[in-house]
């Protein structure tokens, strides 16, 4: 890792807006972390009803669940889509961690599971005691991840397995999760909301370091563009003049197939490109 990013992750992370929570549909879990981003298991795997190995049939459905979660935060990896035959007390449900990734928490609680994290974060389990027989039907169980600081937005971490075990260890269903390094919204710190602008204002922020910076207007056309600089800085001018009167301003981060957006600035021209060209003033101070 470069000083340039290890340098951005403690002067520019804390500053970054997040982004909105993404959730793969289907989901019924709400849960998300102070500070995260979070997906959730939707009950359909990438290879359509079942996951890939499913082929439609309920009985023989994997485990599945993904996340998208930016560097250094915590989201929430939900997990459901066994169909199978009823197991008894004392079975569990196991999520090891991907490389990059450790599992801080088992938030679920109630109806007999019970949760518990490894030593260091490497896995989180939950095990059904509360009673004779439990299908694992009908329920999501979430497991809270956070994913570290130096990773890259746009990869996919590796190794995350997920595994359904009877009290005798042996295995009824195994799954993966597909857990996505997202990007950091930018941010859109220059110009303030409501300030009155020239036709041509420079737009400034910051965002994730190498991050494509687009900024557009309330009919997302494109105003500027520009790429983050290694300390997590941008700026751009628009190439074309604005429009007077009130207008919006948001800019879009993008980095490795992901991309993220800032808040919406309002703004309000007042000065037009023609006006701007001719306030160039001689050397006796009178308009040219």
């Amino acid at each position: 890792m470069s000083w340039s990013r290890r340098s951005w992750k403690t002067t520019v992370l804390g500053s970054l807006a997040m982004a909105g929570a993404v959730l793969v549909p289907g989901t019924a879990y709400g849960g998300v972390e102070p500070g995260g981003q979070a997906t959730a298991y939707g009950g359909v795997g990438p290879g359509g009803p079942g996951g890939p190995a499913g082929q439609g049939d309920p009985g023989r459905q994997e485990l599945w669940a993904s996340a998208t979660i930016e560097p250094g935060r915590k989201g929430v990896v939900e997990v459901g889509g066994y169909e199978g035959e009823p197991l008894g007390e004392g079975s569990a449900l196991t999520l090891t961690a991907p490389a990059g990734a450790r599992v801080t928490g088992v938030p679920f609680a109630g109806l007999g599971y019970r949760g518990a994290v490894a030593p260091g974060g490497n896995s989180g389990t939950y095990t059904f005691v509360g009673g004779a027989v439990s299908t694992w039907k009908g329920h999501k169980f979430p497991f809270s991840l956070s994913v570290d600081p130096d990773a890259e937005p746009g990869t996919r971490l590796p190794d995350c397995t997920l595994a359904l075990r009877d009290a005798e260890g042996t295995v009824h269903r195994r799954g993966t999760c597909s857990v996505t390094v997202g990007l950091p919204a930018p941010t859109l710190a220059h110009p303030a909301s409501g300030v009155p602008l020239s036709a041509l204002p420079e737009t400034s922020g910051t965002a994730y370091p190498g991050a494509q910076i687009t900024v557009r207007d309330a009919q997302e056309d494109e105003v500027c563009a520009t790429t983050a600089a290694p300390n997590g800085t941008w700026s751009c001018v628009p190439g074309r003049a604005l429009p007077a009167g009130a207008g919006r301003l948001q800019a879009t981060a993008t980095l490795n197939g992901v991309s993220a957006m800032s808040e919406q600035i309002d703004i309000v021209v007042t000065a037009s490109a023609r006006d701007e060209h001719d306030t160039v003033s001689d050397g006796g101070g009178g308009r040219l």
